[in-house]
């Protein structure tokens, strides 16, 4: 942001005349401070990790290491484009919008198709199916009249290298008629330029606790956008089969099934006709759960025009400009509070920055109005939340998915209150913890409840009340280099939003040699989801972790499957897996009392011969949840993970 990079700037000037003045012995009042802002060696620091050792299981819960560790740090490991090429492959350059808002008065290809090695120029009009996309069909695959924000792709150059493509794009003319654009938060709330949904939980009377408070205090809170930078860009390729309109795709996706879904409507044939394939990704932290989608949707297309496969790898900047971000958000709140610091009521307005279409934003929204309490008790609340629409990105799904902008504004609340009433806002935390029993604002009884218990635990074990007097006394006597201490608590919903989405598949074999292949519907990330996986398959067939085997994730192998998200993805698919194997360890069974101490290979292949199924599907769904938004009833979250951190 301007502001910071300007504070920066003046602090390392402000720096370099303090230093100076000192070292030529110049008289000053700036000269003294030089001691202060001197660098400081500092010692390395330490970790240690402590966890309760798991004794009644053989393989699950133990430090089992990443099954890829060796292979991502050697180089060994593939990644989407690592992949060889395939004979007359070709690459994608993306042709970008220019502007923020837009009409397309025309688009001319010619210089770019005079270029050696371009083969073809893609538009709308090239679409041979659905153009429109995501859950609510309110963005283009590639734009018809209307671009919508800077960096917007809205034509496809096909070349045979991906240099040429990328200078071909640079060469396209795009003629356009400007239109007025909204490009913050703030313009978007004084113009009222909202999507139509909004999201509300009322309970109790907040009127009533703020008249009753010791002191009501208003203020406004912002976060600003966040980028994923996971480290391997966006990718795809895009393989024709040549018949009956079958395409293979090839992504570095969360999302396989909405990828084969969205290239089978953009090419205009059934689902069944596309397989989507994800081995492993280089990073995602939800950057790819959605907006991976469009960029294999960019590679089917080339690839069903030209019957070539089709290759697209984003560069960095591009990258940056065509997908979304962490969703800025920006809240006005009042809060009533006793001259304790007890919260006796809180009435708050939270806007996020959705960007043009609606991607994920309405379920970030849900989860940021959800996790407003973070860990405290709040007896009337009055929260409202709307989108923006601007003309900027569609921002999207990040880690938390919207609860962690829901818990800043309210610690950064907490802060305000603190501030104002003379009091430690580690005081006004405690005070007004959650306990057992208590319910949220949506209306959920917490009964697995333990913040109150680690809060006291973890601040007598890091000896924090030393820690804060040692800082504050630091602080005192140092006019700019300053220490920071905090302590904070956090719960977080586990469960999708959507309801339908809180399931997980699986589909397991058995090979005759002993081997065990698994697939289920969850995607790697460098998160370790296969390898848990794998563990839960091991203890369940009772087989030891190098029996089993995970390749990667495919939509005909593991169909109709959820997104790689919402921090549900083990216990999602971990229950699928669990469910198939322990329906092929009851066919084994008798085999294996019958067969005692004989090797698992010799077991397998006995049960094959007396033909034994050896294949099994499992699926799992969460029980109880659901929610409704409008009437504050339901199960929004099937539980809560729960953590304390102290940060120094």
């Amino acid at each position: 942001m301007a502001e910071y990079r300007t504070a920066l700037t003046t602090s390392f000037l402000f720096k370099f005349w303090a230093v100076s003045c000192c070292a030529l012995r110049i008289a000053c009042a700036e000269s003294a401070l030089a001691h202060e802002l001197n660098e400081e060696e500092r010692v390395v620091s330490k970790a240690r990790q402590e966890y309760a050792p798991v004794e009644d299981r053989a393989i699950v819960g133990k430090g089992v290491a990443h099954l890829a560790a060796l292979k991502q740090v050697t180089g060994e490991a593939r990644y989407v484009d690592d992949m060889p090429p395939i004979a007359g492959e070709l690459h994608v350059g993306l042709v970008l919008s220019t502007r923020a808002h837009a009409h397309i008065l025309g688009i001319n290809a010619d210089k770019a198709l005079a270029l050696p090695g371009v083969v073809r120029v893609l538009t709308a009009r090239d679409v041979p199916g659905e153009n429109h996309w995501n859950i609510f069909k309110d963005e283009e695959i590639l734009p018809a009249d209307t671009v919508h924000y800077y960096g917007q792709p809205l034509a496809l150059v096909l070349a045979t290298t991906q240099k040429t493509a990328q200078e071909a794009a640079r060469l396209v003319a795009v003629a356009y008629e400007e239109l007025p654009a909204v490009l913050s938060i703030r313009d978007a709330v004084a113009q009222s330029s909202f999507y139509d949904e909004t999201r509300q939980l009322i309970n109790g009377d907040v009127d009533k606790a703020l008249a009753a408070a010791d002191l009501v205090l208003e203020g406004e809170s912002y976060c600003g956008a966040q980028e994923h930078f996971y480290l391997e860009t966006m990718g795809a390729i895009a393989v024709p089969k040549g018949e009956d309109g079958e395409m293979e795709v090839f992504a570095s996706t969360q999302n396989p099934t909405e990828a084969q879904m969205v290239v089978a409507e953009v090419l205009g044939v059934p689902a069944s006709r596309v397989v989507c394939r994800v081995k492993r990704m280089g990073g995602g932290f939800g950057g790819k759960e959605s907006r991976s989608v469009l960029i294999a949707a960019f590679a089917a297309l080339g690839a069903h025009h030209t019957g070539r496969s089709v290759r697209i790898a984003l560069d960095r900047d591009e990258d940056m400009q065509v997908s979304g971000q962490r969703h800025p958000f920006y809240g006005r709140w009042t809060v009533g509070v006793t001259k304790e610091g007890r919260i006796l009521g809180l009435r708050a307005r939270i806007y996020s920055n959705g960007g043009f279409s609606h991607d994920l934003s309405i379920g970030v929204l849900e989860r940021a109005v959800s996790h407003l309490d973070n860990c405290y008790r709040m007896p009337a609340t009055d929260f409202v939340g709307r989108v923006c629409r601007t003309n900027t990105q569609s921002n999207t799904a990040f880690r938390s998915f919207g609860g962690c902008q829901g818990m800043f504004l309210s610690e950064n609340m907490l802060c305000e209150v603190a501030d104002r009433l003379n009091l430690s806002v580690d005081h006004v935390r405690e005070i007004n913890l959650y306990r057992t029993g208590d319910v949220t604002p949506f209306s959920q009884k917490l009964d697995d409840w333990n913040v109150p218990q680690m809060w006291a635990q973890l601040k007598s074990k890091a000896c924090y009340d030393e820690r804060r007097q040692a800082v504050d006394e630091f602080n005192r006597q140092s006019t700019h280099r300053k220490r920071g201490l905090a302590m904070l608590p956090t719960k977080f919903g586990i469960s999708f939003g959507v309801k339908h989405l809180n399931q997980g598949m699986a589909l397991v074999h058995v090979y005759m040699d002993g081997s065990v292949l698994v697939a289920h519907g969850g995607t790697e990330m460098g998160q370790g989801l296969h390898t848990k996986m794998a563990m839960v398959a091991a203890e369940t067939l009772e087989l030891p972790l190098e029996s089993i085997f995970i390749s990667e994730t495919a939509t005909n192998t593991a169909a109709n499957t959820s997104p790689t998200a919402a921090s549900a993805s083990s216990d999602l698919n971990g229950f699928a897996v669990y469910n198939a194997c322990k329906e092929l360890a009851d066919r084994l069974r008798p085999y294996r009392e019958r067969m005692a101490g004989e090797p698992f290979a010799k077991i397998a292949k006995v049960a094959y011969l007396d033909r034994c199924n050896l294949t099994a599907a499992g699926h799992y769904c969460t029980p109880d949840i659901g929610f409704n938004w409008m009437k504050n009833e339901g199960l929004l979250y099937f539980y809560f993970t729960q953590g304390v951190a102290i940060a120094e």
